[in-house]
């Protein structure tokens, strides 16, 4: 999402170190770079089916440095696919040794700021008479007014036509000409030839299109539609550069089609602009490449912006240096956005920006978004019945690789999405609204066969990580269904799963199941549940745990419990972190908590009644100024904390505020303990209990060494001298 500020989340500034967990993507073994398989290895549904091998500079033979791996926010390493790379100075190279047949290179990199200079292209030894260009000028980008942010947006991506065929076996070899240059990734693609025009085209060069690129042609594009549209008719835009400075509009009942997106390449920052179209606009088979250089929010640099109408298409595009690739409102109902590349966008790559129904984006490649890589935002209607399917995710450098902010029936389904940045997890189904009219999560949410890889980022906002897949009843609570099934999670650097009420308020995250899952590395937990709700997992396999299966600490102290129902299946996490008031440490286990804290302190708890503000929360917050009061003439009251695992509470200290204008006061009351919530013992019998400011309003209950491990441990009180109602301002456990 780029158009509103994101919020910062209001929880306890705690710090977190920088996660030094990272899988190691082809580091170590034979000096030889081999391509990425088509699909990822852990999920063989997940993500395109692309045209190219990647291969990781890293795993190549190179006289450069090896860089990463690492996660730290602003690091280039850090944006890095598999948060590595190689630097390479001055005369320094790398070299790839190809396991395809390939004609063709699009190479990741980076160069410091403010540089431009090239990247010499040897085959088998012989330089080509071309050179791959490298410049800084789409890098760097700084987005002050969104809050957490750094400068981001390291790499930028150049692509070269090798003029010859490549076999298996070949060896290309990138070396730095004249400026630093780091490589990350090329990625080898056997292109095939250029596409002829089709029969009944109108060509935009007859109607005066400059195909060298010098002339604007603008109206020679208006005119070629405006000549095929009434009859359905088809543009074709040759091979060749053709600038067009001004957007198009009125785009619709035509099909606007190039020779190949290796081949017919336009030049524009601002392509198609309309509010509404009658539709059946087809854009295929040619590059959009602009020239945004920084991120600004009011301007339309995008190549569709807007509506291409019901029953349109966008497939085989090259859309590169925008800011985002379609921003879309009004009538796009039933479009199909597939087999497109989306390369170096400043904001989204895609958003469905409300209204979207039956919208089908499919077998795309996104590398190097400034934000959302794709996204659904239900904004003045929602987007319903729509699909994000078998996509590849690389490399968003500021948020979320795939994110649904609100929307009714929607499907994420077999993406593979790797490496996310700051600000963002691999997947977000979420109810932040950004801005109103905003309809939130309905009917049911399907999250189904996707992989995510080192996915998952620390939010510097909120002081603590995001999970590779969030839940995150941000604005309003969770109602609708969420299932979320057959998922492959791969060294997160920090959480697997994250439960979360990202405003800080405690909405609940309810109706959520997860069943099928495979976790292999995660840095520190599992399941990270931190608000108020209600999850079902089942069949959850996790090896490779870095800190404790579960961290189950709702926020705020008091807003409610988060109920994890193991639904059978599930091995390899069954460990909770013991300590709410500190975050787990990516790959530093789960230490003994201090055995002398209170183990109550910042734990859920409820009470039978509360009055006004003073709400059971305030008895567990650790402050004994503020406090707890049940409704009044209504004896018997109870406060309830859970203290998250049985534990053997042997002193119970109950506290009233210490201010002396607090009088003296015997309350009567009894301690009980329970393991399920439900069926409870008594702890320590009835008796009354004299509070005294003198005595700074405290009272100890002693419990029998022979008292049963307790989990959640009730106070209940039936008088009270000083006020017709219970009231406590901390209730704290200890074992000893």
């Amino acid at each position: 999402m780029y158009s509103p500020v994101r919020t910062a989340r209001r929880l306890p500034a705690l710090a977190l170190a920088v996660a030094l967990v990272s899988a190691v993507v082809g580091v170590g073994g034979a000096a030889t770079a081999h391509a990425a398989p088509q699909r990822a290895a852990a999920a063989a549904a997940a993500g395109a089916t692309l045209p190219f091998g990647s291969y990781e500079a890293e795993s190549a033979v190179t006289g450069g440095q090896k860089i990463g791996p690492d996660h730290t926010q602003g690091t280039v390493a850090s944006e890095a696919s598999g948060r590595q790379a190689v630097r390479l100075n001055a005369g320094q190279s790398v070299e790839f040794t190809l396991t395809g047949a390939a004609n063709a290179v699009n190479v990741a990199y980076n160069v410091p700021d403010g540089q431009s200079g090239s990247l010499a292209v040897y085959v088998n030894g012989t330089r080509l008479s071309s050179s791959l260009a490298v410049t800084s000028k789409y890098s760097y980008v700084d987005t002050s007014w969104i809050a957490g942010t750094k400068t981001h947006h390291f790499f930028d991506n150049a692509r070269l036509l090798l003029g010859r065929n490549l076999q298996a076996g070949d060896k290309v070899r990138l070396e730095a000409a004249s400026t630093q240059v780091t490589v990350d990734v090329a990625d080898f693609e056997q292109v095939a030839a250029a596409a002829t025009k089709p029969a009944g085209a109108v060509s935009v060069v007859d109607k005066g299109a400059d195909a060298s690129g010098q002339q604007d042609s603008t109206q020679a594009f208006r005119d070629a539609i405006s000549a095929a549209k009434g009859s359905g008719g088809t543009v074709w835009v040759p091979a060749g550069t053709f600038k067009v400075g001004s957007a198009l509009g009125g785009v619709e009942n035509v099909t606007i089609q190039g020779a190949g997106s290796w081949y017919s390449v336009v030049r524009s920052s601002h392509f198609i602009d309309q509010s509404g179209s009658a539709g059946k606009v087809h854009l295929k088979d040619f590059a959009v490449i602009g020239e945004v250089t920084e991120r600004v929010d009011n301007s339309p640099d995008n190549f569709v912006t807007g509506s291409l109408g019901p029953d349109s298409s966008v497939s085989g595009m090259w859309l590169q240096h925008l800011k985002c690739g379609f921003w879309l409102t009004g009538n796009n109902d039933n479009l199909i956005v597939e087999n497109n590349r989306v390369l170096d966008t400043t904001a989204d790559g895609l958003n469905l920006n409300g209204n979207a129904h039956g919208v089908q984006v499919r077998g795309n490649f996104l590398r190097n978004q400034g934000d959302d890589a794709l996204a659904m935002w239900s904004l003045n209607g929602a987007d319903t019945r729509s699909t994000f399917a078998g996509n590849t995710i690389s490399q968003p450098n500021l948020a979320n690789g795939i994110a649904i902010y609100g929307g009714t029936d929607i499907t994420v389904k077999d993406n593979l999405v790797q490496d996310t940045n700051a600000l963002g997890s691999g997947i977000a189904i979420s109810n932040q609204k950004f801005l109103d009219p905003f309809s939130p999560l309905a009917g049911t949410i399907t999250v189904s066969g996707n992989t995510l890889v080192r996915a998952g980022a620390l939010n510097p906002n909120w002081g603590h990580p995001m999970g590779a897949l969030r839940v995150d009843a941000y604005d309003s609570a969770i109602e609708a269904n969420v299932s979320i099934t057959d998922t492959t999670i791969k060294d997160s650097p920090y959480s697997a799963y994250e439960f979360v009420s990202g405003g800080g308020t405690g909405k609940a995250v309810k109706n959520v199941t997860v069943d099928g899952s495979t976790v292999d590395r995660v840095g520190t937990v599992v399941v990270q549940a931190e608000t108020p709700g209600a999850v079902r997992i089942s069949n959850l396999k996790a090896t490779g745990v870095g800190a404790a299966g579960v961290y189950n600490c709702p926020y705020p102290a008091g807003s409610g419990t988060f109920t994890l129902t193991d639904g059978g299946g599930n091995s390899g996490w069954s460990s909770t972190w013991g300590n709410c008031s500190a975050w787990p440490q990516p790959g530093a286990g789960n230490p003994d908590p201090d055995p002398a804290r209170n183990l109550a302190q910042g734990r859920p708890a409820t009470a039978t009644g509360s009055v006004d503000v003073y709400t059971p929360g305030k008895a567990v917050d650790g402050d004994a100024n503020s406090y707890w009061e049940s409704a009044g003439n209504a004896f018997p009251q109870a406060l309830t904390v859970d203290l998250g695992s049985a534990q053997a509470v042997r002193r119970v200290v109950l506290k009233l505020p210490p201010s002396a204008a607090w009088g003296a006061r015997t309350q009567t009351l009894s301690v009980l303990g329970s393991t399920d919530g439900s069926s409870f013992t008594t702890l320590a019998a009835s008796k009354g209990y004299r509070f005294d400011p003198a005595t700074g309003n405290t009272v100890t209950v002693s419990l029998p060494d022979t008292s049963p491990a307790t989990r959640h441990l009730r106070v209940q009180v039936t008088g009270n001298t000083g006020w017709p109602a219970a009231q406590l301002s901390e209730v704290e456990a200890y074992l000893k």
